[in-house]
């Protein structure tokens, strides 16, 4: 009777907020903008209470909370950087009840490093009527709103698991997609054979793994039942990524743009013509590399204020993700401002002896389970060879992990591989603040 009644309320309140939002989009820019600098302000006023970091920064500066009223004011706000997060995760977690109620979930990214994420529970039910927006692009492209079959290829543990898991909880739908779950730490071989036999009408996936199935579909070495539609998340995927996954499956291609750090940024327009941001939800600016907003149609860092979470609080928090604006009006119809591509950086697949693909999620997978691990990388320095560097808290935890985590990084690695481990105070950066967790050797891909 408890979970039923959980459930219950879980339901009722997704479908409170679940009204209008597929025409949100759609609306006037003004009646958005109240919307967004309305929760501007509440949520800067809940982290001059609540939260350590920015009571603290507030003090500091002289701010009052108040001042803040709009978007724009949150560049008044000091910069964060992910470095400020991985080192004092806590700071940024509201002390009232919803923080302290919170689920945890773990970056991992292409900055090679962790942070804990505290999400709040009425936010995570909130996040699937926002979902909306992004199911319209779906329905469209699919030309049917339920009754699809889905085939979803991510790894053991990851984000959408919890959070799916956290939704069978505490929600009930009465129509869920048949959905066949497969993993990227399985060959393509099998995942292909496995697509083959459900024959599904999604597709979903990690960019990087995805390609690497399309370039392997065109080269020949496979033939997969087409899907009706194809959706990636978690990497980008520049136009051309997009156009070659499109021409192996025979399938349009849609994306979602996401984080750990905010559940919804920006979804993929169904003409394929720019990201629309969830302005409402997230609010982007663009900055260059002194941290000064980027001069119109020039790419730099995205700069993050969630205004839905009141678990770890970020505003004006620099993510390693490079965008531009795309202006004028989307063919759509939608009012949201547009991204052109986001520009971050397609995550090294390891093309390994034995001719298999691993994807870089699965050598997460194996560090995850170790939080005294703060940094690593993965570097393939022969075919055959590989030495894997870690930042860890102190030198006893090293001695006592890495030989355990070397071992089982070279049976996922496979017969004949070596797999030696470095300990480093830090991790080398390429331009724009991204680690690379994989390093592989250069490879050319299939025609």
């Amino acid at each position: 009777m408890i979970a039923l009644a959980r459930r219950a309320a879980g339901n009722a309140y997704v479908l409170a907020r679940a009204r209008g939002q597929r025409s949100l989009p759609y609306a006037p820019r003004h009646y958005i903008e109240r919307i967004r600098d309305a929760r501007v302000r509440r949520m800067v006023r809940y982290a001059a209470a609540t939260v350590p970091f920015y009571r603290d920064a507030f003090r500091e500066a002289g701010l009052d909370p108040r001042d803040i009223r709009t978007a724009r004011d949150l560049e008044r706000l000091p910069l964060v950087e992910k470095d400020d997060l991985r080192r004092d995760p806590e700071r940024f977690v509201s002390t009232s009840r919803a923080g302290r109620r919170s689920l945890v979930f773990e970056t991992s990214g292409s900055t090679g490093s962790r942070a804990r994420i505290h999400h709040d529970r009425l936010s995570l039910l909130a996040n699937i009527a926002y979902g909306e927006r992004e199911r319209a692009v779906i329905a469209r492209l699919l030309g049917r709103e339920t009754g699809y079959t889905e085939a979803r290829i991510g790894y053991d543990g990851g984000t959408l698991d919890r959070v799916s898991a956290y939704y069978a909880a505490t929600t009930w739908i009465p129509v869920r997609p048949n959905r066949l779950q497969l993993w990227v730490t399985d060959p393509i071989a099998a995942n292909v054979a496995a697509l083959n036999r459900f024959r599904p009408d999604v597709l979903f996936g990690y960019a990087g793994y995805l390609l690497a199935m399309a370039r392997h579909v065109r080269a020949g070495k496979f033939a997969v039942a087409r899907p009706k539609l194809v959706i990636y998340g978690a990497e980008p995927l520049s136009a051309d990524g997009r156009a070659e996954v499109e021409r192996a499956f025979g399938a349009p291609v849609t994306s979602r743009y996401t984080a750990v750090e905010a559940f919804k940024i920006a979804f993929l327009c169904e003409l394929g013509d720019g990201f629309h941001v969830h302005e409402d939800l997230a609010h982007l600016r663009i900055v260059g590399g002194d941290g000064k907003a980027a001069r119109e149609g020039e790419a730099g860092a995205i700069v993050l204020s969630n205004l839905v979470n009141r678990g770890t609080v970020l505003l004006n928090y620099r993510m390693s993700d490079l965008a531009r604006w795309t202006d004028g009006p989307c063919a759509c119809g939608r009012t949201l401002r547009r991204l052109a591509d986001v520009d971050g950086r397609l995550e090294d697949l390891l093309h390994l002896p034995n001719g298999e693909v691993l994807h870089p999620r699965g050598i997460w997978g194996l560090l995850k389970p170790h939080p005294e691990v703060l940094q690593y990388q993965l570097v393939q320095r022969e075919p055959l060879r590989f030495v894997l560097k870690l930042v860890v808290a102190n030198g006893d935890d090293y001695e006592r992990l890495a030989p355990g985590i070397a071992r089982e990084m070279a049976s996922v690695l496979g017969a004949g591989t070596t797999v030696e481990t470095e300990r480093c105070a830090e991790l080398a950066r390429e331009p724009g603040g991204k680690m690379r967790m994989v390093v592989a050797l250069p490879r050319q891909h299939p025609a």
